[in-house]
């Protein structure tokens, strides 16, 4: 018997099938939504911009092999996607200050701005979605996101189990 057997007969498998189906529906939803945020700043930003952004705003400058590393996900994605980023003026391409030849992606002035403005809209709107929870159920619903979102993460990264 393999792995995921056990787990599914040992667990409760209503709870599992309404699991599943929630995440199915939760992904569903918030690429729908996009989860943008409010007014007007609603869906201003794509995920894959906010998430560059958002990487650059809380590691620094770093060059494309790093920032592909550090989100998971190859150079040449990163490459694609930053263009756009650097083309409207949001990350700034410079030189590295020890080796002039490799570049640096580094969040402009105004990508910091764009970012705290849609970061802005997007918490306004997980307190709109949340306010009637109490600030516990908060704490414990982003714990166990965080946590949940660190499992997949760490399948995806396992090569033997990232198609399983």
């Amino acid at each position: 018997m393999d792995m995921r057997t056990d787990l599914t007969a040992v667990g409760d498998t209503g709870l599992l099938d309404t699991l599943q189906h929630e995440v199915a529906l939760f992904a569903r939803r918030a690429e729908q939504t996009r989860l943008g945020g409010v007014g007007q700043v609603r869906n201003s930003m794509d995920r894959a911009a906010y998430l560059l952004l958002n990487r650059l705003d809380k590691e620094g400058p770093m060059g494309v092999k790093a920032l592909a590393a550090s989100m998971g996900i190859d150079s040449s994605t990163v490459t694609r996607q930053v263009a756009p980023l650097v083309d409207t003026g949001l990350v700034k391409r410079t030189s590295h200050p020890e080796d002039g030849r490799a570049v640096v992606l580094q969040l402009s002035p105004r990508g910091q701005a764009r970012l705290e403005e849609v970061r802005s809209s997007r918490r306004q709107l997980m307190a709109e979605l949340t306010q009637d929870w109490d600030p516990e159920e908060r704490e414990v619903f982003c714990a166990l996101l965080t946590r949940f979102n660190g499992a997949l993460s760490a399948r995806m990264s396992t090569p033997d189990r990232a198609d399983s």
